[in-house]
């Protein structure tokens, strides 16, 4: 039996636009929609109407039912009134990473034979220039020469248009998105998603976090990327959720206050920034008797939460010095940062370290690991407040199997399991087995609890000169974890006698420890280069002796999402890596390394 989702208004709905219609029609006046400061507002009302005018538009371009839609915006309330038209005439909107060139735009545009392009005046050239643009431009922030705007197409609708028609005809088995896989080898697969694996991630979420209308969201992450299109656009729509969109992504933490978030996901990298930022706010203040109370607050909730998850109980004395520092600092710390009202944050995408897990839960932010894929709609596995194990990503959400292969091969089943890949039964075949398993690709253990821990993807273990087996993700975590200088972390040993490192520094955290200059100069800097050997020496001590990175360099260079080191989700290529540094590599391993190689 299909899924079903319990809408605030107590119906169940088993499509998107199912989820939309009862969503509008619960407080209509209400905000739906804003950007940073409230400078552009929509209310569900406003939402609605612009949905039901561009859908006509689309209409009248051609788009009808299993028609693709593709869209390259920034966050911004045009992307969600734009998907959401298209979903209502059973179309398939799909997003772009905005980081894409005219070539990879072109094997989307071909993979998903859209004749329809959705985008905004700074990606123009690079949609005009694809060898397989679309037929139809529509641009959402102005006039350009033969480009149609949003206004043009909301004004092009037919006043015969059936919109009701149309968006009932949606049926859950069809496809709601492509989910373009980053892929960190070949080129991308088009993952697709229908309405019921949407139904069915949400109403497993629902069983641990009831969502409503009042709750807030600050969507930051790409329309492209699963996270931002589960836990923000597709919450939205079915639950009515207030969203505030963010176009630029590094601005994201200054956004949080305003946006006051009640649940939000923050990918590894966010969590890491936001944290770096609060230590190094500490280490600014002036006064001492004020940094020696911030540092104790921070220090005494740690403790407790530590405690508190390694169940050994906390003291009365320990109680009440963090109810003293509650009220001195902490309460004061989120409220600062905007999280004063959060009830659930995600940390998904990558693995994130412990110790940035425990100092969230420690100043009473309430971070949950989870994982997921594209090809599982999101999350598959989460910890919650009754079943939280940091350093693992949780149980199995409801209806998802879990087992594990013979060569330890994360396996999953259940309704939130991909349709396949478009245009490709033979990528699919591999992915999906005759019984319906997802071959994920990451290597896991599962303990007799249920929880899940992520060792590594299965192609990318290290296998050393003496036949051990190691993960990278695992030492580079660790390494990014001892310092929040250390931006990304490349480890280095198959078939290798020991492990390296290529170091990629923070440049905002680099520019605070090292002070003026470029990355390229801010690598010699003595106080730079002194502070990652401890970094990478206090990374050491939380690792066993044969995964301990005995040379490092830091590298000249800033690593960008979508850039030749890093696929716009963040996770590193690394064969191009271990390419485009070959010598680098060598050098760390030369009998008489230079001075550019340092000792851990």
């Amino acid at each position: 039996m299909a899924s079903a989702v319990i809408h605030p208004s107590g119906s169940t709905v088993s499509t998107l636009c199912e989820g939309f219609q009862l969503t509008t029609k619960l407080r209509p006046d209400a905000v739906a929609l804003r950007t940073v400061g409230g400078a552009q507002t929509v209310t569900w009302r406003e939402f609605a109407e612009r949905v039901e005018k561009v859908a006509s538009g689309l209409a009248a371009l051609g788009v009808g039912h299993g028609d693709t839609v593709a869209l390259m915006l920034t966050n911004r309330p045009e992307f969600n009134i734009v998907d959401t038209a298209a979903l209502h005439l059973g179309a398939i909107p799909f997003s772009i990473y905005n980081t894409s060139s005219p070539e990879q735009i072109s094997y989307l545009f071909t993979n998903a034979e859209n004749k329809v392009v959705i985008t905004e005046q700074q990606f123009l050239t690079r949609i005009l220039t694809a060898s397989a643009a679309a037929e139809h431009v529509v641009c959402v922030d102005g006039n350009a020469d033969g480009v149609r705007t949003l206004e043009d197409l909301e004004a092009a609708g037919s006043p015969d248009f059936d919109f009701e028609a149309g968006w009932r005809a949606v049926r859950p088995d069809d496809v709601a998105t492509l989910i373009y896989t980053s892929g960190t080898t070949g080129p991308p697969k088009g993952v697709e998603i229908t309405h019921a694996n949407v139904i069915a991630e949400a109403a497993a979420l629902q069983r641990y976090l009831v969502t409503g209308p009042d709750d807030r969201t600050v969507s930051y992450l790409p329309g492209a990327h699963i996270a931002d299109r589960m836990a923000a656009h597709w919450t939205n729509q079915l639950f009515g959720i207030q969203l505030t969109c963010v176009a630029d992504p590094r601005t994201v933490a200054a956004a949080l206050p305003d946006g006051r978030p009640t649940i939000w996901i923050g990918v590894p990298r966010v969590w890491q920034k936001i944290k770096a930022g609060i230590e190094a706010k500490v280490a600014a203040e002036e006064k001492p008797a004020k940094r020696k109370i911030a540092t104790w607050a921070i220090g005494v909730g740690t403790e407790a939460v530590r405690r508190e998850l390694n169940g050994q109980g906390v003291p009365l004395t320990l109680k009440l010095r963090h109810r003293l520092a509650e009220r001195l600092v902490l309460a004061k710390l989120r409220h600062a940062l905007g999280l004063q009202e959060m009830r659930w944050a995600v940390s998904g995408a990558a693995a994130i370290p412990p110790t940035t897990l425990e100092f969230f839960l420690g100043i009473g932010v309430p971070v949950y690991e989870v994982w997921g894929m594209s090809e599982t709609t999101g999350a598959a596995t989460t910890n919650t407040p009754d079943a939280i194990r940091v350093g693992s990503v949780g149980k199995a959400l409801r209806d998802v199997e879990l087992r594990l292969a013979e060569d330890g091969e994360l396996l999953c089943r259940g309704p939130i399991v991909m349709r396949g890949y478009r245009k490709d039964p033979e990528k699919t075949a591999e992915a999906l087995d005759a019984d319906g398993w997802l071959h994920t690709g990451d290597i896991a253990t599962i303990d007799d609890a249920g929880f899940v821990t992520i060792v590594d993807r299965k192609k990318e273990l290290i296998i050393n000169e003496a036949g051990k087996n190691m993960s990278p993700s695992n030492i580079e975590n660790t390494l990014k974890g001892a310092s929040p200088l250390i931006g990304q972390a490349v480890a280095i040993g198959d078939a290798r006698p020991y492990n390296t490192a290529l170091i990629v520094l923070d440049p905002d955290v680099a520019a605070a420890v090292g002070g003026d200059g470029s990355i390229a100069e801010l690598v010699d800097n003595p106080r730079i280069r002194a502070a990652v050997t401890q970094a990478v020496q206090e990374g050491n001590e939380r690792l066993s002796r044969v995964e301990q990175v005995k040379r490092f360099r830091i590298l000249p260079d800033q690593w960008e999402p979508g850039g030749e080191e890093m696929t716009p989700t963040m996770k590193l290529k690394r064969r191009p890596i271990a390419d485009k540094y070959a010598a680098e590599i060598d050098g760390l391993y030369a009998p008489s390394p230079g001075p550019n190689v340092l000792q851990a």
